[in-house]
């Protein structure tokens, strides 16, 4: 939600952000539970998003491999919004302008043949005949956002809740971070304000 433009916002305040790609090369590893390598992975920069580390567990693992680490969990409006800003860019990207079904993320050749596939059985606790129901993807949302919450109830220094789309969003990340920034705002990415928050 929104790493896009966090991405470049970490940037411009001089970060060194981790390269995508060879996150995403961490697929076997994550499915074995090899935290070890995603943590030696940690070492090549400062920040890091998206896959592995917007996925379960991954987090926690991260917390002990770096305990001076800090966390930030971007949400939206609502669940639903979430929901349909996922399906709307996967849909570009795999399904081409259609929500994907499951044989189009199996047959997807983004990083690999099948990794579409394989990230989606991951995430979600779909049926393989409905990989993006409506329901079942929100309850993993909320669920994953309230792990995090949970995780960090007590120590609320390290970890950030932030909605991009909100006024202030961009100097609560400073705050944060206690650093300045000759910037005011988030360089929005990838923006799809077409996306209701209610629908």
């Amino acid at each position: 939600t929104g790493t896009t433009s966090l991405k470049k916002a970490f940037k411009e305040l001089g970060y060194v952000v981790g390269n995508q790609w060879k996150a995403e090369q961490l697929l076997t590893e994550y499915k074995n539970g090899d935290f070890d390598v995603i943590a030696k992975y940690c070492k090549t920069a400062q920040v890091f998003q998206d896959f592995p580390f917007s996925f379960p567990k991954t987090y926690e693992f991260m917390d002990r491999a770096y305990p001076n680490a800090k966390f930030i969990l971007s949400i939206r409006d609502s669940s639903e919004q979430w929901y349909y800003s996922l399906v709307k860019f996967h849909s570009k990207v795999f399904g081409n302008g259609s929500v994907p079904t499951t044989k189009q993320l199996k047959n997807a050749t983004y990083i690999h043949k099948g990794y579409a596939w394989e990230c989606n059985r991951l995430r979600f606790k779909s049926p393989e005949s409905d990989p993006y129901k409506k329901e079942m993807l929100i309850k993993s949302y909320e669920e994953y956002n309230q792990s995090v919450i949970n995780y960090f109830k007590d120590r609320p220094q390290d970890l950030l809740i932030i909605n991009l789309a909100e006024k202030g969003s961009y100097q609560k990340l400073i705050d944060f971070l206690g650093i300045s920034s000759p910037f005011d705002d988030f360089p929005w990415e990838n923006k799809t304000s077409e996306i209701p928050a209610n629908r």
